[in-house]
């Protein structure tokens, strides 16, 4: 399913004004530049309404009289007005163009800033390829309509005002055959504006989904050459880029109809007006010059109504990527955590209320039908100050999930975590964070050099004899062999190492700040026998100076732990040391039997 479906929701009352008004705040701080350029513009159009009044003079004037130093003198007047129109329409570009850069820039920052607080559960229903295009495509069309539609719509409507009043006032009767075009012309709009947009939205939505599935196919790169399945992903992409095609070529014709009908209709209008002056002319009711004036203002008018079309689709599609932008930008961020929980200090507090506590806690997805039953039910589990806990269970049991719940990546549903007695929900996310260090089965490495990728774990001022602890601790003294040693690239994903190496890397970046609470998912699983025993031996110095969790399916990693709880069908089934749950649990001897086989 594509986001388009799954996240973009519908508004059958979408309006264009109401969405691009959201802009305002963004704008607010360069609008007096934007301003001025719109000024500027106006000036510009309106010298271009001049023209015709001089060629009127010239022509009843030096043309009739014969005089070759007036009509001269009519040139210049020509040759200046088009430099000060030029110079004019060069100052608008300039003024805008560096504010609106800051502008995109601005909503692309704070677009990222938000995704950084939105939760876990937001990002899992969501795909990249849907956020990338908001956060690329989208902002260049709020740019692009920010930079010229909004402008010349106002400068368009002040210039064909502007070019009616001469009209009327040079010949009002051949300035009501121009205007007879307007009320069909004003219809036609109207109609193309509620179905461009519709059909805008749609080919943005196909924009994300084409890029979800770039994206997806050059991260699987691996996948896709190792299972030969290289022509189904391309048919799949094929399929996207037919349908967006199609949905571009209806945008296409929406915008030729209404252009034909926005030129067809004001040509009908000023060759009647052409043959009703010329007779007019011909009869002595009208000078020459007034004619020529009259129909050089009509023609100074055809850009401004040629383009309403074209504006008014720009106007829909960046009305559209407006609102996709705030679909993400109105989605509730992870609060700070601090308010409605008691956050009393651990001073005080008696032995059975320090470590890591779960009180009752109950989970079930956000967006997982009410009557389904929780992921996790009725879970009270202690881990003492400095023990480690290894928790045990089938694939599905929530084991991982559980995990998740420390940091705060879900938030529980019922129930509460304390940490050393204060409640996890009464901190500051930041502080948990700092007092919590995860390190995930599946390892993320991001394109940066190893020390960075492993120093986003300890505070700003660590350093060099940090970075070397936790690479000897988690068994990846293999970085300082790197071509550059700890600075060397590690490549989009870490994709450069190997499974086992971005395992290690992740373990260390987990053990670097030296936390007081230590979530490890099953951190050991892609290593070799010889390499886990050596992690297991260093990581074994880590947990005797911390409280940890630990994800556990080899009984390797189960004897790292100090106790350990099996879960079952979400729930403690037991809690026990790894010898007692052998000999008095039927369920977890099964499963270490069945870990044992396959570690053999």
């Amino acid at each position: 399913m594509t986001t388009s479906d799954a996240a973009a929701p519908d508004h059958p009352d979408r309006s264009t004004v109401r969405s691009l008004l959201r802009l305002w705040p963004y704008v607010r701080p360069v609008r007096a530049r934007l301003f001025c350029a719109a000024f500027v513009a106006v000036v510009a159009s309106c010298l271009a309404l001049v023209f015709p009044l001089i060629l009127k003079w010239m022509v009843d004037g030096p043309v009739t009289g014969h005089d070759p130093a007036g009509v001269w003198l009519g040139a210049l007047y020509l040759l200046l007005l088009g430099i000060a129109e030029a110079v004019l329409f060069g100052l608008r570009r300039w003024l805008v163009a560096r504010p609106l850069a800051g502008v995109e820039a601005a909503m692309r920052a704070g677009l990222y800033r938000h995704l950084q607080r939105l939760p876990v559960a937001f990002h899992d229903r969501w795909a990249s390829g849907q956020l990338l295009s908001r956060a690329t495509t989208d902002l260049m069309l709020v740019r692009m309509f920010l930079a010229f539609p909004l402008t010349f719509l106002l400068v368009n409507t002040v210039t064909i005002t502007a070019g009616i009043a001469i009209m009327l006032a040079q010949q009002w009767t051949l300035g009501l055959v121009l205007l007879a075009p307007a009320v069909p012309v004003m219809i036609v709009c109207w109609f193309f504006e509620r179905r461009y947009s519709e059909v805008a939205r749609r080919a943005q939505d196909q924009v994300g989904d084409l890029t979800t599935v770039v994206e997806e196919s050059v991260l699987g790169i691996r996948i896709i050459k190792g299972f030969g399945r290289h022509r189904s992903q391309a048919r799949a992409f094929r399929e996207l880029s037919r349908t967006l095609r199609g949905t571009e070529l209806v945008k296409a014709r929406l915008l030729a109809s209404i252009w034909g009908v926005i030129v067809t209709l004001p040509e009908f209008a000023i060759g009647a007006a052409l043959v009703l002056g010329t007779v007019q002319v011909a009869d002595g009711r009208l000078s020459a010059g007034t004619l020529v004036a009259f129909l050089s203002t009509a023609l100074a008018l055809r850009w401004p109504v040629d383009s309403i079309g074209f504006l008014l689709a720009m106007s829909q599609e960046a009305g559209t990527a407006t609102e996709r932008y705030f679909e993400v930008m109105n989605a509730t961020p992870e609060s700070d955590g601090t308010a409605g929980a008691a956050a009393a200090p651990a001073a005080g507090r008696s032995e059975g209320e320090g470590g890591l506590r779960f009180h009752g806690v109950e989970f079930r997805y956000p967006d997982a039908p009410a009557d389904t039953p929780p992921v996790l039910a009725r879970i009270d589990l202690h881990v003492r100050p400095g023990e480690s806990m290894a928790l045990v269970g089938a694939t599905g049991t929530g084991k991982t999930t559980l995990t998740a719940l420390v940091p705060r990546l879900h938030e529980v549903t019922s129930g509460r975590i304390t940490l050393d007695g204060r409640d996890i929900t009464g901190m500051p996310r930041e502080e948990l964070r700092e007092l919590v260090a995860v390190a995930f089965e599946e390892p993320t490495l991001f394109s940066a050099t190893v020390g960075e990728n492993v120093l986003m774990g300890a505070p700003e001022t660590a350093g060099r004899a940090e970075l070397d602890r936790a690479l000897a601790v988690a068994q990846a003294d293999f970085a300082h062999a790197l071509p550059q040693g700890t600075g060397t690239q590690v490549g989009e994903q870490g994709l450069s190492l190997s499974g086992g190496q971005r395992q290690r890397l992740a373990l260390a970046r987990a053990v670097v700040g030296r936390p007081r609470f230590l979530v490890l998912d099953d951190p050991l699983s892609a290593l070799d026998v010889h390499t886990e025993a050596a992690v297991e031996a260093a990581l074994r110095r880590v947990l005797a100076e911390t409280t940890a969790l630990i994800v556990a399916h080899r009984p390797s990693t189960v004897l790292l732990a100090d106790r350990v709880a099996l879960i079952s069908d979400g729930r403690i089934a037991a809690v026990g040391t790894h010898h007692e749950l052998l000999r008095t649990h039927a369920e977890y001897a099964h499963l270490m039997s069945g870990a044992e086989e396959d570690g053999r």
